[in-house]
Order: structure tokens, then sequence, then C-alpha cells
């Protein structure tokens, strides 16, 4: 029986900056941010959007009366949580009409949330074959205004379901880990803004990924030539590449060009949305799935990465249902349909963050489905504009 990935649908809201603008308004070449971080686009993330609308408004495209009483789980991967106690995941349970007797929890480990809760996923669906886990990989990378880690910012939300016999990857059971208390990256609950220690967090980044692989290598005997691709965790698209370089001298020349080839595939849509956090392996995995000539049967390895710093390498093979149109075209139509930010509307976007006492927002400006309203008696509320 094969357990893996059945469904994988992605959402951000539709305002971006491009980042030959905010090259210019910071006094930099545009090729730093372009070739040097490996991003020319980031999405902008309005108030009236947080973690939980963002995951509802990308799991409403993977849950429905087909598979809704099927769902056993919702793990909500994210660091953006909206609440010290209460999970994020009851309230995406809420806004998707799921049904009570399922559990609902958030992980936390920065960027690396969601992969722990495929893992926890793929484990129970093995027990409960007839089930299917939601995994939500939701959050808003914010590093400030005129700051170094300003142009490696964005959101958005991943939901992926876990099934057997899935239609997309089926996963392996092989897996290593690695965890390690490093200081490279942490977001104080005092602070709306991230601290990190960029070029620290790259050199970890690369151990960590050296250091899961070779324990993979040893525990299957398989080698570099038996992959056809790779997907990384992608806070900047550039990182992935400086993983992938660590190992390419251990493949031929003709399979070098393949992976870099099947590398840029899969950084595409990253580029285009900037950091999605928990998201960002699983958009690099969407992106390889919809923009490379893949086949049923191709192995694929995913390097997750959460600083702090948790580490996992694991692979999978593609299923023999594989199609990718239905994505391919929501993309093509998404990017089409976005509205460019000038900088004073990103700045003042960027700078609207919801009080700590009530308010009422306005929605005119965000057209989602799921959208956050404001606040009533220290509550959020939420509202589903497809009812």
């Amino acid at each position: 029986m094969q357990i893996g990935i059945d469904q994988l649908a992605f959402y951000t809201p539709k305002t971006y900056l491009d980042l030959v603008d905010l090259a210019h308004a910071r006094g930099e070449e545009p090729d730093k941010y372009r070739i040097g971080i490996g991003q020319s686009e980031q999405a902008v993330i309005p108030v009236t959007q947080d973690a939980v609308t963002l995951a509802a408004n990308a799991a409403v495209r993977v849950v429905d009366d087909t598979n809704r009483d099927k769902i056993a789980m919702v793990l909500f991967g994210t660091e953006s949580g909206i609440d010290n106690s209460k999970s994020a995941a009851i309230y995406l349970k809420r806004l998707l009409k799921l049904p009570d007797n399922i559990r609902a929890v958030e992980i936390k480990q920065a960027c690396y949330g969601a992969t722990a809760g495929v893992q926890f996923a793929h484990d129970y669906v093995r027990l409960h074959p007839d089930k299917q886990v939601l995994v939500i990989g939701a959050d808003i990378a914010r590093y400030g205004l005129k700051t170094p880690g300003e142009v490696t910012q964005g959101g958005g939300a991943v939901a992926l379901t876990i099934s057997a016999e899935p239609k997309l990857l089926n996963l392996d059971d092989a897996t290593a880990f690695r965890s390690e208390d490093i200081m490279d990256f942490w977001r104080p609950l005092y602070r709306t803004e991230a601290l990190v220690d960029g070029r620290f967090s790259e050199n970890v980044y690369v151990d960590f990924f050296k250091a899961v692989w070779q324990d993979y290598q040893q525990q299957t005997k398989l080698t570099i030539g038996d992959f056809t691709a790779f997907a990384f965790h992608l806070p900047f698209t550039k990182m992935g590449l400086k993983g992938l370089r660590a190992i390419l001298p251990e493949a031929s020349e003709d399979q070098q060009k393949q992976l870099m080839t099947n590398f840029e595939a899969s950084r595409q849509y990253n580029r285009q949305v900037g950091n999605l956090y928990t998201g960002s392996l699983y958009l690099s995995l969407r992106s390889l799935f919809d923009n490379a000539d893949l086949k049923p049967r191709q192995r694929i390895g995913l390097f997750s990465y959460g600083s702090g710093a948790e580490g996992e390498f694991f692979s999978g093979t593609i299923s023999d249902a594989f199609d990718v149109q239905a994505s391919r075209r929501w993309f093509t139509d998404f990017f089409r349909s976005r509205q460019r930010l000038t900088m004073t509307q990103y700045e003042r976007l960027f700078s609207q963050q919801l009080p700590d006492h009530d308010v009422l927002l306005d929605l005119s400006h965000d057209d989602a489905r799921f959208v956050l309203t404001g606040i009533k008696h220290d509550q959020r509320q939420y509202l589903d504009r497809g009812e």
C-alpha cells in the first residue's frame, strides 16, 4: 500500500511587490536581488489575512464533499500563530465545516512544522488507510522595512491531503532527520518581525542538508543517481541552489544538467511569491510538478529545514495517477491577475497591523473567499464569503 501526497494546493493574496522597484528604492542593483538571492517578486499580505485565512483559502481547493468526512486530522504547521493557546487548526476546522470527530492541532518548529505534519500524517494513514489527513503550512514572513531581510519577505499557505494510493507522490518510508539548539533565526513573542543571523543561517542550512543526505544514503544505499529532482525549503531560492551544489559533484555530467534544469522548474513559483516559511518546500514541490518534465515512478528528494534548528531529508516516487494540468492553469491565471504595488502602496500595506483592541477592518481591497473582518471582545472574527 502506497501512502503520500494526494493533493497539493496553494494560496496567497494577489498583491505583490516587484523587487526591481524595491532595489531602486533601497539604492541597490536589481541583480543583487534577482540573481544574488534568486527572487523577482514577493507577496504582500494585507491586514485582512492571517495564518488562518491563508490556510482556509488554500484548503478549500483540496477539501470538498468528496473527502470532507474522510479527514481524520488537521495538522497546522505555522510560526505565525494567532493565539498562544488556541490552535489555528481549530479555527480552520470550523471554516472548512469539517466533522467534530477529528484531531486539530498546531505544530511549531520554525519552517519545519508542516513537514512534521506530513510525517505524522503518513504514519497515521498507514494505520487507517480509509482516512485522510489535512496538512497545512501557512505563514507571513516579516523582517521589517529597510532591513537586510526585507527582500526575503512574503507569505501564503499550502494545503496537502495525505492519503493511501495518492495521486501525486508516494512517500518512501526512509527518512533522515537532525536537530540542534542553534540561534540562527528566532521570533520573540514581543516582536512582530523576525530576527536572523543571515550568513550563519545559510551555513547551518547547508550543513544540515549534507548531514541528513549522508544519513539517508547510509540508510537506503541509494545515491544521487537514483533521483530525478530535488525540492528544497526555499526562504529565498538561491538558498536551495547552494544546497544542491553541495552534492552535485556526486552526479554524472548529464545528471547534473538534469538536476539543475529541474531545480529551475522547482523554484519558479517561489521566485514570484517570496518566503512562505512552513510552506516554502511544498510550493517548491508544486512548482517542480507543474514546470518540469516528470514521469510516474521517478524519485524526488525533499529537504525540509526549520531554523533553530531542525532538518529532514525524505523522498517519494511520482504516482502513476500524476496529472498537473489543473494546477498549471490555476497558477497561470493567478499570476496574470495579480496587482503590482507601488513602493508607497507596499509600505502602507506592510505597516498596517492588527491592533490589540476591538476593530472592524475594511474589506474592500481583499477579494478572497475567507477574510479576517476584525476583532470583537478580543476574538478574531472570520468571514466565509462562499456561504
